[in-house]
């Protein structure tokens, strides 16, 4: 036992080495938990540390913050490159006209006039110039220039000035109120024009990127990223029943002086032209589809009147549900049959629908064979018909049964 005894360590010893020992524990494992995440950051496991097979581990939040980055600008270069595109082909249009004030009626009155006297009437200013501004594109290197009739409506004076600064005095080819189109044409004395791409607007579909260019509130190319909200909004539904336009309806940011303005995909091509802006709706704009403006710019720049067949009626959708509750109102205006089609509110005076025999509370079922049950569906009817067409008209008259044709005649005459 005293043999024992000799080798047993003293006390103080015995502590150091259990202290130096725990402490070389605690470091070999402290360098093992720090090996581990540096080597899964570079996709390799640590030297001599071996992990049982599992599903693949989740990527490095830096790294998918890395490719974040990546895909968001390789989002952003289809802008680029479709402004590139078309950019140039953009321009600024300034217009300006002459308008008559109205003189005081006060300054008419000879009662007034013997006290204010006649030097002041006199000074009293008769004309106003006013200036307007809107935005439009060449679609052709001869100088033709798509945009909106209501940016040169009665101008007395257009201006172009292009994505370069160079200016050139505009002539207004044509225009046509209905459809809001107009054609410009810019003197290039043999400059060669950039050009816009008209795409395909049947082609386009809800979630589409959009992307408007022009000049709004006065700044110059101006370009805004959206989608294709809906698609075919009818010019009844956004506020403006004197067109006839199924409108592309648009998210992209639409302000006063992007009328005219291209509204292009993706690839750069134009869809449509920005025109209407609902003031009451916030990040909602309209468009005109570009195949409609192929479809009569060329007779606009022969200066031609594009033909808008009509009958010259106000009317409404009726269904069998609205007819019987109209009809069980003692105090309704009048019956009407409880069927499926066009009611008709009104006739208007000296129209193809009053010299047919056309009456308020008629309702129209079918024409030239074709069921109709909702207005926007028989104004495309008669819009794609010829002037002076006869349409065969099938109409509910309380019981019976008409057929009325109507001669159809041209919008702007009546």
């Amino acid at each position: 036992m005293r043999l024992f005894k000799f080798f047993r360590p003293a006390p103080r010893i015995a502590v150091r080495l259990l202290t130096l020992i725990l402490g070389m524990t605690i470091a070999l494992s402290a360098l093992g938990i720090n090996a581990a995440p540096a080597a899964a950051a570079e996709g390799t496991n640590p030297p001599n540390l071996q992990f049982p097979s599992s599903p693949a581990t989740p990527p490095n939040p830096q790294q998918l913050a890395l490719r974040g980055g990546e895909l968001l600008a390789d989002t952003a270069s289809f802008v680029t490159a479709a402004v590139d595109r078309v950019g140039p082909a953009v321009v600024r249009i300034d217009t300006e006209r002459t308008v008559s004030r109205n003189i005081d009626p006060l300054m008419e009155d000879p009662f007034f006039r013997r006290f204010l006297g006649e030097d002041l009437r006199s000074m009293t200013p008769r004309q106003e110039r006013l200036r307007g501004q809107g935005s439009g594109f060449i679609i052709d290197k001869s100088g033709i220039v798509l945009t909106n009739a209501h940016v040169v409506d009665k101008a007395d004076r257009v201006t172009v000035t292009l994505n370069d600064g160079r200016t050139f005095p505009g002539e207004v080819q044509g225009t046509d109120e209905v459809t809001d189109l107009a054609v410009v044409k810019i003197n290039t004395k043999e400059l060669n024009l950039p050009t816009a791409t008209l795409g395909d607007s049947d082609a386009v579909k809800v979630g589409d990127w959009a992307i408007a260019v022009g000049n709004p509130l006065g700044f110059d190319n101006t370009v805004t990223l959206g989608i294709i909200s809906t698609l075919k909004r009818s010019s009844a539904a956004v506020g403006i029943p004197d067109k006839r336009l199924d409108f592309i309806q648009t998210d992209a940011a639409i302000n006063p002086g992007n009328s005219g303005g291209p509204l292009l995909n993706s690839r750069g091509e134009v869809i449509g032209i920005n025109t209407a802006i609902r003031a009451d709706a916030m990040g909602i704009g309209f468009a005109i589809p570009i195949d409609k403006a192929k479809a009569i710019y060329a007779q606009l720049a022969k200066g031609e009147q594009v033909s808008h067949p009509f009958l010259g009626i106000q009317m409404i959708a009726l269904t069998p549900e609205m007819a019987r509750e109209n009809n069980s109102d003692p105090n309704a205006p009048l019956i009407v049959p409880e069927v499926q089609g066009v009611l008709v509110m009104r006739v208007v005076p000296n129209t193809p629908a009053e010299a047919a025999g056309v009456r308020k509370g008629d309702v129209i079922v079918q024409i030239d064979g074709e069921a109709v049950t909702e207005p926007e569906q028989l104004q495309n009817l008669v819009e794609n018909s010829k002037i002076g067409q006869i349409l065969q008209l099938k109409v509910r008259r309380g019981a019976q049964i008409k057929e009325v044709p109507v001669q159809t005649a041209q919008l702007r005459d009546f």
